[in-house]
């Protein structure tokens, strides 16, 4: 018995001596990313330049499909001529099979480069918006920042928005 009580000792501060009172409350703030981004002026210079990098990629798709469609018809007139060469409408054919696949490959690839395009030009963006999120964290004492947008279900009741702490850290009004 008197070993069981000198466990009961040895144990009981690990139990109640760590207890809520002796750690820092834990504080919660929410914020709206994409509220964040649309705000920043840096976002609207990203958007407008992968704005300008796919018009070039949509002019060039456009002449393929005006070469492609001249093509197309060149071939119906010739399938329609009775004296029409069997060798010359296969070679067009295979002019149009060859053309397609160009077009094809050309919007996949141009599909990857917007992409990779739109990461280059928008990471920039998400990053100094990460920092300024962590810097308000760090600097007002929040034990985490969840954002709404991440689709994490939480309740924002028993936390603070804490957009306009970062919206000023930014310099955005």
């Amino acid at each position: 018995m008197k070993r069981f009580i000198q466990l009961i000792l040895v144990t009981a501060p690990l139990f109640f001596g760590y207890s809520v009172t002796g750690q820092a409350p834990i504080k919660l703030g929410h914020i709206n990313s994409q509220d964040l981004y649309t705000s920043m002026p840096e976002m609207d210079s990203a958007q407008k330049k992968l704005e300008s990098v796919a018009q070039q990629y949509e002019t060039t798709l456009e002449q393929l499909q005006v070469e492609f469609n001249k093509k197309y018809e060149e071939y119906t007139r010739l399938t329609q001529d009775p004296t029409a060469v069997d060798l010359i409408l296969r070679t067009k054919e295979d002019e149009l099979q060859t053309l397609q696949q160009r077009i094809q490959a050309f919007q996949q690839e141009a599909q990857n480069e917007i992409t990779k395009k739109r990461n280059e030009f928008f990471q920039p963006v998400q990053e100094k918006a990460q920092k300024a999120i962590n810097d308000v964290g760090v600097e007002n004492g929040f034990t985490y920042i969840f954002d709404v947008n991440a689709g994490i279900v939480f309740s924002a009741d028993n936390t603070i928005d804490v957009l306009p702490l970062v919206k000023k850290k930014l310099g955005i009004e």
